[in-house]
């Protein structure tokens, strides 16, 4: 399957070559490279309106370099462990997972520099976007500045206060001069860059994976509820519960690759092998999605549908023990290797190793697929990361309504229970408590709904929970990862308290 051939093959074969050439800011942020200059490059490509679309697709290719921020998330959390093929294996993840974290974290640093790189690409867009008019530039634009908003609400919920740029692209001459601006104005230009977007972007995009006003609507509506302000929140996120969207039939149906792009899709990160990647010195700046690699059952043989992969991000019992009976979200989310094997003898499956930490669980969701990858199969699987689905809307808009100042307990409910029914495939598990039970019935429903989808530790933290949930969290510091050491040597930015 062809998946969406003009946003992949551009994003990756032409805006990184694009952007490669363009990219002129300091190693703090995005791998400075003092021989390049951004004048003449602006005078050699941004001459047409084709040129600018291919600068915003570029724009758009960082979320790709993310892939591990979800698995950040679960592994953070309750949800899951580090895994991996022994205890000196994926060192950053098994640091985060043990509560161990040092500065010198090599995937909280290429978070930071994934999403500064974003920001950078966005701004260097912002810096010229008077040199040319064009039909639809502002649509274009509301896409650009819905990526920063992105890249920058990633980066305050996971570093807290940081460095806030919008008007130019970072030079090597401001490497020095940026400080931790305070997570509240920072807050403030991701709600200022969303409602822009709103007011640009159109409700649908002919090219699915691009944005849409219901995608900055929904992620505009999750600012809100991060920043505490239910009432507007609750406001927000109606705009997309009476959207178009819907839940599909089988939860599962999903994460299937026949399922992208699909009724319940607000938002996806595209991935793609239509150009396959080889190159190991950097596999996570391809085209294709490594964290489906990576929590695949590690050295897997047998004629089963499931490639092998590196078995980390492994779903823990407490997570699977948190299924009631009769949730089919349980088996799409966990995958049950040994009883897998029993339940299908006709595949022969072995594994030759058992991972570190082996709960004898992996992340189904993303499970890589034989078939679904090509050239250095281990990069290039095409499954998409689902950002944003309407049951995550639905979800947050019965939070926001519970939790507004005047409470709407009723419409919470009816929002809670779409998706339990879904999950359950009748009316007999519908939640009729109200206040704060029903708020705790949401926060619970949020956990299994988006169980290794990248979101339970945030959810953790900004409900309060996390150190009650969280083996290892330490109130007033865990709450926050360490800012990268090589920004805090270079620009001088303070440290997060505790690290």
């Amino acid at each position: 399957m062809q998946k969406q051939a003009n946003m992949k093959i551009i994003k990756v074969i032409v805006a990184i070559a694009v952007f490669v050439s363009i990219n002129t800011a300091c190693s703090k942020f995005v791998e400075y490279d003092p021989q390049q200059d951004y004048q003449i490059t602006a005078n050699d490509y941004l001459k047409t309106s084709d040129d600018y679309n291919k600068m915003v697709i570029g724009v758009y290719s960082p979320l790709q370099w993310l892939y591990a921020n979800p698995v950040i998330g679960d592994v953070a959390s309750d949800n899951s462990v580090s895994g991996g093929e022994n205890a000196t294996d994926v060192l950053g993840l098994q640091q985060i997972d043990d509560y161990q974290l040092t500065t010198n974290n090599s995937y909280l640093t290429e978070a930071w520099k994934s999403c500064y790189e974003g920001i950078n690409r966005a701004n260097y867009l912002h810096e010229n976007k008077a040199k040319l008019e064009f039909a639809g530039k502002d649509a274009l634009y509301g896409e650009v500045y819905f990526l920063r908003a992105y890249y920058y609400f990633e980066l305050v919920r996971m570093f807290g206060d940081v460095p806030l740029f919008t008007e130019k692209r970072l030079t090597a001459s401001d490497s020095k001069g940026f400080q931790r601006t305070a997570k509240a104005d920072v807050y403030k230009q991701i709600e200022a860059d969303l409602n822009t977007a709103i007011t640009k972007l159109p409700v649908v995009n002919v090219q699915k994976g691009r944005v849409t006003k219901y995608a900055a609507q929904a992620l505009l509506g999750k600012v809100l509820l991060y920043e505490g302000k239910y009432d507007a929140a609750a406001t927000m996120l109606e705009n997309v519960v009476n959207g178009p969207f819907q839940l599909v039939t089988n939860f599962g149906d999903v994460f299937l690759q026949s399922g992208e792009n699909g009724t319940e899709s607000v938002f996806e990160i595209q991935y793609s092998n239509i150009s396959p990647f080889y190159d190991w010195s950097n596999p996570g700046r391809g085209q294709g999605n490594l964290a489906v690699q990576m929590c695949g059952v590690r050295n897997l043989a047998g004629s089963s549908p499931y490639g092998q992969g590196w078995s980390i991000n492994l779903p823990t019992k407490n997570l699977a023990d948190a299924f009631s009976a009769g949730d089919k979200r349980k088996a799409v989310t966990i995958l049950d290797i040994e009883a897998y094997k029993t339940a299908n003898p006709a595949f022969n499956i072995t594994y030759l190793v058992a991972p570190y930490k082996n709960t004898g669980l992996y992340s189904q969701k993303y499970q890589p697929r034989k078939g679904e990858t090509s050239g250095q199969v281990e990069l290039n699987y095409t499954n998409n990361y689902r950002t944003i689905r309407y049951a995550d809307v639905l979800l947050m808009a019965a939070e926001a309504n519970n939790r507004a100042t005047t409470p709407n307990d009723t419409k919470a409910q009816l929002y809670l229970n779409k998706v339990r029914r879904r999950a359950f495939g009748d009316l007999l598990h519908d939640i009729t408590s109200t206040g704060a039970t029903l708020k705790q019935a949401i926060w619970d429903e949020r956990r299994l709904e988006l169980a290794m989808e990248g979101d339970r530790f945030f959810d953790l933290v900004r409900t309060g929970q996390a150190a009650t949930k969280i083996t290892g969290f330490k109130t007033s510091k865990n709450e926050l990862f360490p800012i990268p050491q090589q920004e805090v040597d270079i620009s001088g930015l303070t440290q997060n308290t505790g690290y």
